[in-house]
C-alpha cells in the first residue's frame, strides 16, 4: 500500500474504533437506568403498600369501639384492625344473607385470630333486629307463663299478709290460685289477720309457706257485741249460734257487755274463746 493508502486505512480503523468504544458505553448505561428506574418503582410500590396496610393493620393504629358486624361499613372494620380482604369477606358473607346473631358467629371470619377476637369480642353489639322471629312467641309465651305462674319469692323475702293481693301471694313457693283465694276470703270474714298463725284455720294451709308471711300494723275490723243481731254476730268465724245466743241473752238480762270477762261464766266463751276474740269486738 503506498502512504496514501495507509493514512486512510488507518483513519478508517480508527473511526471503527471510537464507534465500537461510543457504542459500548452507551449500551452499558442503558441497562443500569432501566434497573434504577425498575427499582424505584418496586420501592414506590411497597411503600404505597406498607402505607395502605400499615394503617390498618398495625397494632398501633387498631381501634376498639361498639360495632355490630351486621350493619358496620368498611371504614369502621378497618379501623377496628381487620384486614382488607377480611372486611371484603364480611361484605360478601353479608350480601349472600348471611347474619351474625351471636357474638360467636363473627369467630368464623376467616383469618381472624383468638387474640383479635377476644380484643374485640366486649364491644360486639348484635341489635335485636337480626335475631329469629321465632324468639318473639318464645317472649310471649314467657310472658303469658310469667302471669299463670308466677316467679316465686326467694327464702329471705317477706309478704304482707294483711295487704298483698291474690297476685302477690301466689308468689309464695307453695300457694297456688286456690291457696291465694283462700287466704284473701278469709281474711275478709276475719276482718283482718293478728297472727301468721291463722291460716292454719284455712283447711289443708301448707306450713311452710308460713314462714314467708309477716303482719304489719294490724287494724282489725271489730264488731260492737251490744248493737250487732244475732244473724250478724254468727257471721264472724269466731261466733258460732250458741255464742252469739249467750251475748243476745247476757243484753236481755244484764244489758250492754263491758267487757268480754262478762261472759266468763258462760260455758260457751272459756278464756281461749275469749282471747282469741277479743281483737275482734268493741263496746
Amino acid at each position: 500500500m503506498n502512504k496514501n493508502d495507509r493514512k486512510i486505512a488507518i483513519a478508517a480503523l480508527c473511526v471503527a474504533v471510537m464507534v465500537s468504544v461510543l457504542l459500548f458505553f452507551s449500551e452499558g448505561r442503558t441497562p443500569s437506568t432501566k434497573g434504577k428506574e425498575l427499582d424505584s418503582k418496586r420501592q414506590s410500590t411497597s411503600v404505597r403498600k406498607a402505607k395502605y396496610y400499615g394503617s390498618y393493620g398495625s397494632e398501633q393504629r387498631k381501634e376498639t369501639f361498639p360495632f355490630d358486624p351486621n350493619t358496620a361499613d368498611s371504614t369502621q372494620l378497618l379501623r377496628l384492625g381487620l384486614q382488607p380482604w377480611q372486611v371484603r369477606n364480611i361484605y360478601k358473607y353479608r350480601s349472600r344473607g348471611g347474619i351474625y346473631r351471636k357474638k360467636e358467629d363473627f369467630a368464623k371470619l376467616y383469618g381472624l385470630t383468638v387474640k383479635d377476637y377476644r380484643r374485640l369480642e366486649p364491644y360486639i353489639r348484635i341489635s335485636s333486629d337480626y335475631l329469629p322471629a321465632s324468639t318473639l312467641i318464645k317472649e310471649e309465651r314467657q310472658e303469658r307463663d310469667t302471669l299463670r305462674y308466677p316467679v316465686k319469692i326467694e327464702e329471705n323475702e317477706h309478704v304482707v299478709l294483711n295487704t298483698a293481693d291474690t297476685a302477690t301471694l301466689r308468689k309464695v313457693p307453695g300457694i297456688g290460685s286456690y291457696y291465694a283465694k283462700e287466704i284473701v276470703r278469709y281474711g275478709q270474714r276475719l276482718g283482718g289477720y293478728v297472727s301468721v298463725d291463722q291460716l292454719d284455720e284455712i283447711a289443708d294451709f301448707p306450713q311452710d309457706a308460713k314462714k314467708y308471711f309477716v303482719i304489719e300494723d294490724a287494724h282489725p275490723q271489730q264488731l260492737n257485741v251490744n248493737k250487732l243481731t244475732l244473724q250478724q254476730l254468727r257471721r264472724h268465724p269466731y261466733i258460732n249460734f250458741y255464742q252469739a245466743k249467750a251475748i243476745m241473752d247476757y243484753r236481755r238480762l244484764h244489758g250492754n257487755l263491758k267487757s268480754l270477762q262478762d261472759l266468763r261464766l258462760s260455758k260457751d266463751f272459756p278464756p281461749e274463746v275469749i282471747e282469741r276474740l277479743a281483737p275482734y269486738v268493741s263496746f
